[in-house]
């Protein structure tokens, strides 16, 4: 799914993302932040390293890259989602990120001649192409497989509720034009013509759903 063209991209991106990406978190996966309708202020990491950390923003940057002003999965904290994740249902996977941010580090300098965040936005896509195509070296068990974990996290990071960390200020809803919960549906807003209006709103923000345990399990 990942190319150079980053509309393209943006086109595929949210075609997965309106079949199911926002709903795609496990029950009970980590626990919503308290604040779920406000971005939460960019802290140092809680699993990974400053380095590690500083990796992965870049490559969530680029895999669903912003563009004419239109955020993408950096300005919706994906990787912020991925690092808290870490901490908890995604714990068994932090050896695994951090052999794979290293080995792109290792990658990047040996192809490139620098480290991945610094390279241009045509080099370091041109890294990630060759990971998608599994020609990238030096990645356990391969890079295709580090490619699609992280493609699967940023894309979780992206769409969630903002509740587990990612989607700050609803900018993954408003990319795929999702308006969030609605408990009730007037009939002038039911005709398809009509773009429903955002509800900017966590499920953990509604006292309905809250109360019940919005996991339930």
């Amino acid at each position: 799914m990942f190319s150079q063209q980053n509309n393209s991209r943006r086109k595929a991106l949210k075609n997965v993302a309106a079949i199911g990406v926002a709903a795609s978190l496990p029950a009970g996966a980590i626990k919503p932040a308290a604040a779920a309708d406000a971005a939460p202020a960019r802290t140092t990491p809680q699993t990974l390293s400053a380095a590690e950390a500083a990796t992965l923003d870049a490559i969530c940057g680029r895999l669903i890259p912003s563009d004419d002003g239109t955020p993408g999965a950096k300005e919706a904290r994906a990787a912020d989602y991925i690092d808290r994740s870490l901490a908890g249902y995604l714990a068994g996977l932090r050896k695994a990120y951090a052999a794979g941010l290293a080995a792109v580090d290792v990658y990047a300098k040996s192809s490139k001649g620098t480290l991945f965040t610094a390279l241009s936005p045509a080099d370091q896509d041109a890294i990630l192409a060759a990971m998608q195509k599994n020609s990238a070296t030096g990645f356990t068990p391969n890079s295709a497989a580090f490619f699609n974990m992280v493609w699967g996290h940023t894309l979780q990071g992206t769409f969630c509720d903002p509740a587990y960390g990612g989607n700050a200020k609803f900018v993954g809803w408003d990319m795929i034009s999702y308006p969030g919960i609605r408990m009730a549906v007037a009939p002038e807003e039911q005709r398809m013509s009509v773009k429903p209006k955002p509800q900017r709103q966590s499920a953990y923000r509604d006292a309905t759903l809250s109360k019940g345990g919005a996991h339930g399990h």
